[in-house]
């Protein structure tokens, strides 16, 4: 069971935050309150659930894995109850990208949590943790580099005050690592150095362009990268400050110890002890990629970073809307024609979406950017155009959005025109398909009415539900002035009926 805000209540901007990052390594939650604009962080908890470790041979997370996930998710669930659903956001980063089977884990957790619980893409993840880190930080005016080590990946970003310039996200991380280089728990000469030269290579793919665009600071924001610190500062190296010398001599001291058994000596806590080798290789890599010189620590990261997007869309400073725009611009869509199939499609919903239960912001909000982006295929060809969308959609970086949020307008783009087909909702939830079903017949609907592209603003048509369908009604003579509109329609009544849904006209 999720909760999802609903358009009529959502003007009542929530005051309690809280958001949940499922990582590969751990799992984090925050939960703060929103004051005059300001994030002020209440609560922390943090937990190692190694959901990444429990991904089989097949790539499908183990049972046992999926119960540590849930028994962690339980307990977050306590503190998360009573949040008003506008005010959370949990998200899965690299374990649930990969497994097959983290739709299974996605609909348990939803159960355990009462909320939504999204997958996010790695440049995604990328871009949020920089928002988190940047507003930890002194607001400097010169570019940062910020590497953040997870479980499963590595994300590396450069960045200048609140503004992230390049994003990028490696398939690297401390389990992964471990399992490959440092699984029986010794740590000699031949496994670091193997585990440093597997970073540099995955590195080579950014390493000259982020060398040439520099950075005056760089920043860690993760567990591996403050365990990193601490030992540093343990030791006396440094005073936590992660420098080129101080890891040389770190990385000396680890080989001299030989396992991973005598890291305890180091101050590091036991859940953090096997995977500490491979976090250092990881950080080792980077530094010598990329020819850091000095890092210092923050513990800003995804989770702070998913509260200040949270807190953005509630002010109105939504970067999916930057997103959006960004497309129409990139690929020359028509900004009027948008709008004016927006405009119509919207008419329309307000008046049908309570009874096809799709009145909440998401509906809207998805149902807004698919109008304004249903003609983005047209940029590759104008045969099969929405097809060309839909792909265009489905994978493209798009700075604030899901993996499910671009399928849900991949699939609202996909079925704006043409056949009505059962195939274009494959990949979708079975409990989410008859919603994106509705907001589909919408979407064809405005595209239709406006298909003379004269910006007209909607006509006074009327929708009235009907058994398996819709009473579609428009003014007297509307149909006079415009006999293809009238074509159209007919013809999208075929379409409908196929998919059993029965589209009646009158008036006009």
């Amino acid at each position: 069971m999720t909760a999802t805000p609903s358009a009529e209540n959502a003007s009542t901007p929530p005051d309690m935050l809280a958001a949940i990052d499922m990582g590969s390594n751990s799992f984090h939650m925050v939960v703060a309150r929103l004051v005059q604009g300001e994030i002020r962080t209440m609560e922390k908890m943090g937990e190692k659930v190694q959901l990444g470790d429990g991904l089989d041979s097949e790539n499908c997370l183990t049972e046992e894995a999926q119960e540590r996930g849930l028994d962690c998710l339980r307990r977050f669930a306590q503190r998360l109850n009573g949040t008003p659903p506008e005010g959370v956001q949990i998200v899965g980063t690299n374990a649930l990208r990969v497994a097959r089977n983290a739709s299974q884990f996605i609909a348990r957790a939803e159960e355990v949590l009462g909320y939504p619980v999204e997958v996010i893409a790695g440049r995604e993840e990328a871009r949020l943790i920089y928002l988190g880190v940047s507003h930890t930080l002194s607001d400097d005016s010169g570019r940062r580099l910020v590497i953040d080590i997870g479980g499963g990946s590595t994300e590396l970003i450069i960045g200048q005050r609140f503004e992230p310039q390049e994003l990028e996200s490696l398939h690297m991380g401390c389990v992964s690592f471990r399992n490959r280089y440092f699984a029986d728990g010794r740590i000699t000469r031949k496994q670091m150095d193997n585990a440093i030269t597997h970073a540099e290579q995955e590195l080579l793919s950014i390493r000259r362009h982020y060398r040439s665009v520099g950075w005056q600071s760089a920043v860690g924001a993760s567990g591996s990268i403050k365990a990193i610190s601490t030992v540093l500062a343990t030791l006396k190296i440094t005073d936590g400050t992660i420098t080129w010398s101080a890891m040389e001599e770190l990385r000396r001291r680890l080989v001299d110890m030989g396992s991973v058994e005598k890291l305890g000596e180091l101050g590091l806590r036991p859940d953090r002890q096997n995977i500490f080798p491979a976090g250092f290789a990881i950080l080792m890599g980077a530094f010598q990629s990329l020819n850091i010189q000095d890092m210092t620590f923050t513990d800003g990261a995804l989770r702070e970073g998913l509260l200040y997007g949270i807190a953005g869309r509630i002010q109105h400073e939504d970067v999916r809307e930057r997103s959006i725009s960004a497309l129409q611009e990139r690929y020359h869509l028509d900004p009027s024609q948008g709008a004016a199939v927006e405009a119509t499609a919207i008419a329309a919903w307000e008046q049908i979406a309570s009874h096809w239960g799709i009145d909440t912001v998401p509906d809207e909000e998805v149902l807004r950017w698919a109008c304004r982006l249903h003609e983005i295929g047209l940029t590759i060809s104008h045969s099969q155009y929405h097809k060309h969308g839909a792909y265009l959609l489905r994978y493209s970086d798009m700075a604030g959005f899901t993996q499910q949020a671009q399928l849900e307008l991949a699939v609202l783009v996909r079925g704006h025109r043409r056949k009505f087909i059962a195939s274009i909702f494959d990949g979708i939830d079975p409990n989410d398909r008859e919603r994106l079903r509705h907001l589909c017949i919408l979407v064809r609907l405005a595209v239709l009415i406006q298909h003379s592209r004269n910006m007209e603003p909607p006509p006074a048509f009327t929708l009235q539900p009907r058994e398996n369908g819709l009473l579609l009604t428009f003014p007297e003579g509307w149909f006079d002035e415009r006999p293809l509109t009238l074509a159209d329609l007919m013809n999208e009544q075929d379409y409908l009926a196929k998919q059993n849904f029965v589209l009646e006209l009158a008036g006009g």
